[in-house]
């Protein structure tokens, strides 16, 4: 039982040894009376997991269509059926969130360009004013022109992130082609300037960038291309090889051997770094001692992480195809391939029900999903990732553990290698 008296940042214990948080604090993590809660314990603190019962962000994915081609797109893979969503799936999606409390953050976005449906703007106009939540959307704003950009401030967005995955037009068009990196600057210039005055301007500017061999000695000027454009948040993931020539673009190959050594266990040998400045000094014995086989951790943060956690369930997300089929991670909303220790692996879509034909609030309480999210929060699937020493590595089907379809034990996702706004 968790109840509430104070809006402080303390917590205190009752006299029954129950944990008493601030409303607002349990509400923003689903903690209501009876709510199921996973905990985990580290040195010096015990961190509490989202609810499973909280649905706390939807994605909506307009279109997978796109109006430029990437060279890292889930759709150099796949053989799916592409389309855009229809008025009347957008209507059922908008009287799901009505009946929602709380109400989730939306997020446009999934694997093609949200702009590139002609009725996105609409629809966040719509949801801003009907539904009255955080509204954010993703796009490689081609499209972002003047009309664009006022519609969308106009409509009230809260947030934009833009994917620049390169600091020359050079670069850029290696990775986005049939883009130009001047001309995304421009629109992205132009949408700053547009903004209300404000020290804290809306809609608010997220850069995503994709780290690859071909790319990674960019990241720093991408970083200064968005400090220029004011943006306030900064989104890294390496890339998904989607595609042959991608496995030599990966960035993280060592990392997924070494992932075993990464996770807090009593069996590796603990490192604890400081703050310090990392320059032309320390560089080199810093980069030695990360690389050293112990679990580092960095004035008190594990630099490994949290490793089996899928920040899609951790989230409290559900993602919405353009076709009205609900998924729990965008990369579960489509088939597709990508390679995992040099070997194809399929990863069928998994799709919970549709709505068209159920509700939002009917379809994430499917005791069938909920079971799901729990068995995911919990993370006890095979060791794919890092492992892959058997033909179940293949594919999402089954895992040596087990586990039945969707098995994520081979998940990028699930292990912070890949990540989304």
């Amino acid at each position: 039982m968790i109840t509430a008296k104070s809006t402080t940042d303390w917590a205190e214990v009752d006299e029954e040894g129950r944990l008493r948080l601030p409303p607002d604090v349990a509400a923003r993590y689903g903690l209501t009376p009876g709510s199921k809660v996973r905990f985990d314990e580290g040195k010096n603190f015990v961190r509490l997991h989202r609810s499973v019962n909280h649905l706390a962000k939807v994605y909506i994915e307009p279109t997978d269509h796109c109006n430029i081609e990437c060279v890292t797109c889930l759709r150099n893979a796949w053989d799916e059926k592409m389309g855009k969503m229809t008025p009347a799936t957008f209507e059922r999606i908008v009287d799901g969130l009505r009946e929602l409390s709380p109400m989730p953050t939306v997020f446009f976005g999934g694997i093609g360009e949200p702009l590139f449906h002609p009725r996105t703007i609409e629809w966040i106009a719509r949801i801003k004013k009907e539904v009255g939540v955080r509204v954010e959307m993703i796009s490689n704003a081609t499209l972002l022109t003047e009309e664009r950009a006022r519609g969308l401030i106009d409509a009230g967005l809260d947030q934009l992130w833009v994917s620049i995955d390169g600091a020359t037009p050079e670069s850029y068009a290696d990775v986005r082609l049939g883009a130009e990196l001047p001309k995304v600057i421009e629109n992205l210039e132009r949408f700053q300037r547009m903004r209300k005055p404000s020290h804290f301007p809306k809609p608010e500017i997220g850069i995503a960038f994709v780290a690859m061999k071909r790319n990674i000695n960019d990241l720093p000027e991408v970083l200064k291309i968005g400090q220029r454009l004011k943006a306030s948040n900064f989104s890294v993931s390496n890339v998904l090889p989607c595609t042959e020539p991608l496995k030599e673009e990966m960035l993280y190959t060592g990392t997924i051997r070494n992932l075993a050594y990464m996770m807090p266990s009593k069996w590796v040998p603990r490192l604890n770094l400081p703050k310090m400045d990392i320059n032309h000094v320390t560089r080199e014995a810093f980069y030695q001692a990360l690389n050293s086989g112990y679990n580092v951790t960095f004035a008190g943060n594990n630099l490994g992480g949290a490793g089996d956690v899928c920040n899609f369930i951790e989230s409290g997300s559900m993602s919405i195809g353009w076709d009205g089929g609900v998924s729990p991670c965008l990369p579960l909303l489509h088939t597709h391939y990508s390679y995992l220790h040099n070997k194809v692996r399929q990863s069928r879509k998994h799709v919970i029900g549709n709505v068209r034909l159920r509700s939002v609030s009917d379809l994430w309480e499917d005791p069938a999903y909920m079971a799901y999210r729990e068995r995911v929060q919990s993370f006890a699937f095979a060791p794919c990732t890092f492992c892959g020493g058997c033909d179940l590595s293949e594919a999402n089907e089954e895992d040596c553990m087990g586990n039945v379809f969707p098995a994520c034990g081979g998940c990028l996702w699930a292990q912070g290698l890949i990540q989304c706004p």
